[in-house]
């Protein structure tokens, strides 16, 4: 019998949900023909339509690629995260936009080094790196980013964009992204300079048990604890154990508390709320609008890509019953 919450899952209007469901939580073999179908069918799917509503004949989104929440950039990562089959084309002037950002020689002149360490907001290029991965696009751009990367990488294993030179820690925010992407570009490559760096990064999160400080245990920062889609370029601890468990670190014991954690906040239906968010309604004139609500916000209610997130993470820790 399978768990009524993810029966609830199979049948969401969402294509997305249900492919994360299928191939995450059911582990469903992500080449067999059904998986493929329904991948396929995510092009189409409502979410997909709305965050390229703005692509115009030119194929580009008439915003700075940082623009948040609508800018190319943002809207890459998402499709990525929400499984978009590769190899599209139609989406490569989306990704030529974040690399005339990103490899252009002026963005590269602004990049300070200070006390020996690089101050770099490094989730930007890294974000470029995962998404052109895992839509299907990596080329010799993605390994010039990952050889910065590297080289940018700070003593205790991550990246910060602090530019006080007594700022000398790395910043969890700056470091969870370039794990991630690291990590697939490192599978695809076979990479052992990004797979070292990858697992030092890990240590920053691991050593604190993934939200802890490490001089009392206590909590580093209340969102941190808190669940959130899309997280953007922020941290919390389902974001957190997400990247764990794709860079292969669920196993670690360190992880222990943080997966504790994440399933008491499970509902008396099964699924998981969305605690907190980080964008605004579109028709809003500020910065971090988005054209996809995400389903909301509610302490009572399911929110579906929170749930499917949280049950692909337990069920890579064998904490998913089915």
């Amino acid at each position: 019998m399978v768990n009524p919450i993810v029966e609830r899952l199979l049948r969401s209007s969402e294509t997305t949900v249900r492919y994360k469901v299928y191939v995450n939580v059911l582990e469903l073999d992500p080449e067999t023909p059904q998986a493929q179908e329904l991948r396929q069918e995510i092009r189409s799917s409502s979410v997909i339509r709305v965050l390229l509503s703005e692509q115009g004949a030119d194929g580009k989104i008439p915003h700075h690629p940082y623009s948040k929440w609508l800018g190319a950039h943002w809207v890459l990562a998402s499709l990525a995260d929400l499984g978009y089959p590769p190899g599209d084309e139609s989406l490569k002037p989306l990704l030529e936009q974040s690399y005339e950002w990103l490899l252009s020689p002026f963005h590269l002149k602004s990049i300070p080094t200070l006390g020996g360490r690089t101050r770099r907001c490094a989730s930007q290029e890294d974000n470029l790196l995962y998404y052109g991965c895992a839509l299907g696009f990596a080329d010799d751009r993605s390994h010039e980013l990952a050889e910065r990367l590297v080289r940018w990488q700070w003593p205790d294993g991550g990246w910060n964009c602090d530019k006080r030179p007594e700022a000398v820690n790395s910043s969890y925010m700056e470091s969870l992204v370039p794990m991630r992407g690291l990590a697939i570009y490192a599978r695809l490559a076979g990479d052992p300079d990004a797979t070292r760096a990858v697992e030092r990064v890990a240590e920053i999160f691991l050593k604190r048990e993934l939200f802890k400080r490490q001089s009392d245990g206590s909590i580093i920062h209340d969102d941190f604890i808190k669940l959130h889609y899309p997280p953007y370029w922020h941290y919390d601890i389902l974001f957190g154990l997400k990247v764990m468990a794709e860079a292969g670190f669920i196993g670690d014991p360190r992880c222990q508390p943080a997966l504790d954690l994440l399933e008491s906040k499970r509902l008396p239906d099964g699924g998981f709320p969305a605690e907190g968010k980080y964008y605004h309604p579109a028709e809003k004139l500020t910065s971090g609008r988005s054209r996809v609500n995400w389903g909301g916000t509610s302490k009572q209610t399911m929110n579906e890509y929170v749930t499917v997130d949280a049950l692909s993470v337990l069920k890579s820790a064998g904490r998913m019953p089915l």
